[in-house]
């Protein structure tokens, strides 16, 4: 059944989770983006409106990420109509939250609904990948998680290339998140060209510890695993601003572990209980309020569900 407008949520996103550099990511509870999309007899895709992201993203639709999944879904199927999308954004951008992947994934996922989805879930996968690539080239550490929820192995760019992972029971998150944007292309330029054999080793030893971790529900393993960068956060450093100290308040308050969520500057700090989670994101928020710098913080669990189709009332 085909609607004459339709409505998706796509789930912000946390890739690498540490060591694990575009190979790893998970799904958020809570946070996201909505779109709302229907036919119009103009041609072309039309960006209406985007509440939330202050003026900062393009309208016109081949420099938008939701425009460009449209288009890829829309050629693929072969409809001529135009179409209209409003853009609901639910998280700062640059943050390293997967905020493009979100825009990409939601718009994708209501034009499925809008046309009586055609296609399953994994099917999408492809014009969501086309609409990240605009902003920061073909991988799915953030696109899978956002599509499918939970936490994925991301191999490759496709379906059979994700695998999910086991969420355990007692997984909760702090988040930090400082005022200070951090385009992904920067996070990127910043990083070495080169990593030593020895340092290759280490890293890979540290993502195969941490899937292990996850299947044992060890949270301590996990937690030690992920801190245990010997590449990415060494170099993103300079990019995330208080990283020691916000460790460091995070741990007095009983987060088992902090990572760069992302390109950052989000921090995570893994946690075992939702109290602690909720304590921990307030004393990191504390550390940034002491140092007068603006921050969100809230506390959170995995997404299992992924990107949704909503009803439209």
């Amino acid at each position: 059944m085909a609607f004459s407008r339709a409505e998706a949520f796509a789930p912000a996103t946390v890739a690498n989770l540490g060591v694990g550099f575009d190979i790893l990511g998970l799904a958020l509870e809570g946070i996201g983006d909505r779109a709302i999309v229907d036919f119009r007899d103009d041609p072309g895709i039309a960006i209406t409106d985007i509440h939330g992201d202050g003026g900062k993203l393009p309208r016109e639709s081949e420099q938008n990420v939701a425009s460009v999944s449209a288009r890829a879904f829309l050629d693929h199927i072969g409809e001529k109509r135009g179409l209209n999308i409003q853009l609901f954004k639910g998280m700062p951008l640059a943050s390293g939250l997967g905020s493009s992947a979100a825009s990409a994934v939601v718009a994708v996922m209501a034009l499925n609904k809008l046309v009586g989805e055609p296609f399953s879930r994994e099917e999408l996968l492809p014009f969501c990948l086309e609409g990240e690539a605009l902003v920061s080239g073909y991988h799915a550490d953030n696109v899978a998680p956002c599509l499918l929820g939970g936490i994925v192995l991301v191999a490759g760019i496709t379906v059979d290339d994700i695998r999910p992972l086991p969420v355990p029971a007692d997984f909760h998150l702090a988040l930090a998140t400082p005022d200070f944007p951090v385009p992904t292309n920067d996070a990127r330029a910043i990083l070495p060209a080169d990593v030593p054999l020895k340092t290759l080793i280490h890293q890979t030893g540290k993502v195969a510890q941490l899937v292990d971790a996850l299947h044992r529900s060890d949270l301590k393993a996990l937690g030690a695993a992920m801190e245990d960068d010997h590449v990415i956060e060494p170099a993103r450093v300079c990019l995330v601003p208080m990283l020691a100290e916000v460790r460091e308040a995070a741990k007095r308050a009983g987060a088992v572990s902090v990572f760069i969520g992302g390109a950052g500057p989000t921090l995570c700090a893994l946690c075992d209980n939702a109290a602690t989670a909720e304590g921990v994101a307030a004393q990191m928020q504390q550390v940034y309020s002491k140092a007068r710098m603006d921050s969100a913080a809230r506390h959170t669990r995995v997404d299992l569900r992924g990107a949704t189709a909503l009803d439209i009332a």
